[in-house]
């Protein structure tokens, strides 16, 4: 009998990018379809007492996976920095209260890497998540989810409550955000990239100076590591789901462009901010609390991320 064999799990942005494949992953993990609950926005408002309260209820969890999040790149994150924080905010600290007292067995809330300080030394240690402030373009956001661990924390001090805190880096993938207005950086690459292929546009701007670093897991990779995570981990310390590698943005886009078969010429706007200087995660922990290691090569995972969005969001635009 596997460990999710009769386990009845609520996965809040089940349908969402990332918890599509955490769904995913947990059948091939031996989980019911039966019994994984996925609350949709249209049903179920986080936000509220009432909303969660419904969800608990329909839901009757024994595990609670809370994926649900208000997120976005640099320009989304400096537009609604009161939204991302206290939408967040509310909706985890809130979700995590009525489990408890709900009686669920274990929470597994998913982090966020913009919760590390802005000038953290590479490769990121959970212990340095409290040694400084995060970068200010993300910070609202960062600290409304580093509020749900020191939550967590507190709760198992004082409850026993079994609640563990998974910090994954920025994802990519099938299924991502391709909204230019409010999606991360691989895949708003990736749309400018192929667009303008499609387009025959001479040149494509790019927001920064390309010189900032970032790690990238593919989102498939992530999610096993947060399956194998609620499965195996019981501790109280938050755990890096990384790759250990960074690339820089400028690095990044180049090889984008490769991929994409795009021809045309860049041009960099370095007025528009760069956002945290490096990130890069250790991801030792990981590997030792419960032997996770992520699989996929990066560019394997580039090249699958392009295929799907020429064959799904470009084809769709296409026909309309």
């Amino acid at each position: 009998m596997t460990f999710w064999e009769n386990k009845r799990v609520l996965v809040t942005g089940g349908g969402g990018f990332l918890g599509r494949h955490v769904v995913q992953k947990l059948e091939a993990h031996g989980a019911d379809p039966a019994k994984i609950f996925v609350p949709r926005s249209k049903d179920y408002d986080l936000r509220t007492w009432d909303g969660i309260d419904r969800a608990l209820t329909d839901g009757e969890p024994d595990i609670v996976i809370h994926l649900a999040a208000v997120v976005g790149g640099i320009g989304a994150n400096r537009e609604n920095p009161g939204k991302f924080f206290y939408e967040n905010a509310i909706m985890g600290i809130q979700l995590m209260e009525q489990a408890r007292l709900a009686e669920v067995e274990k929470f597994v809330t998913i982090g966020t890497v913009c919760s590390y300080p802005k000038f953290t030394p590479v490769p990121f240690h959970e212990d340095d998540l409290w040694n400084g402030y995060p970068e200010e373009t993300n910070a609202p956001y960062g600290i409304a989810k580093k509020a749900l661990l020191v939550q967590g924390q507190a709760y198992r001090q004082q409850y026993g409550f079994n609640s563990i805190h998974l910090i994954p880096v920025n994802l990519y993938g099938p299924y991502d955000n391709f909204d230019p207005a409010s999606s991360h950086v691989i895949p708003a690459l990736i749309k400018k990239c192929v667009d303008a292929r499609e387009n025959g546009d001479p040149f494509i701007e790019v927001w920064g100076t390309g010189s900032a670093s970032r790690e990238f897991i593919y989102v498939e990779d992530a999610a096993e590591g947060i399956v194998l995570g609620a499965e195996r981990y019981e501790g109280e310390e938050p755990i890096n789901l990384g790759v250990g590698q960074e690339i820089t943005i400028r690095e990044l886009i180049e090889l984008i462009v490769e991929l994409a078969g795009y021809e045309g010429e860049l041009r960099w706007d370095a007025s528009k901010p760069d956002g945290q200087p490096r990130r890069a995660l250790d991801t030792s922990r990981a590997r030792d609390a419960f032997g996770f290691s992520s699989a996929t090569p990066f560019r394997d995972g580039l090249v699958a991320t392009i295929g799907w969005y020429e064959a799904n969001a470009l084809a769709s635009t296409t026909e309309e």
